[in-house]
């Protein structure tokens, strides 16, 4: 396989893994999947980690992520246990 092939795959992919947190977190549902409205949040989020709060605001987002990750496996293990 060619190395153009190889990095385009590998992007797609990570393309496909960012896609599906937006759905994970529920966020097409929760707008409609109104896409304009999605990029507005998007550029929100993106001018608060330009300011002066970034360091708090991914502090406060990773936390809340690795909790939403932990609370789904054990969702998903609690249902594989049945």
């Amino acid at each position: 396989m060619r190395d153009w092939q190889v990095k385009r795959r590998e992007r797609t992919r990570h393309l496909i893994e960012l896609g599906g947190l937006v759905i994970k977190a529920g966020l097409v549902d929760l707008t409609d999947d109104d896409r304009a409205t999605l990029y507005g949040a998007f550029l929100t989020l993106a001018d608060r980690l330009r300011g002066e709060e970034r360091a708090n605001a991914l502090a406060l987002w990773k936390r809340k992520g690795k909790r939403g990750f932990t609370a789904e496996d054990a969702r998903a293990n609690a249902e594989i246990n049945r």
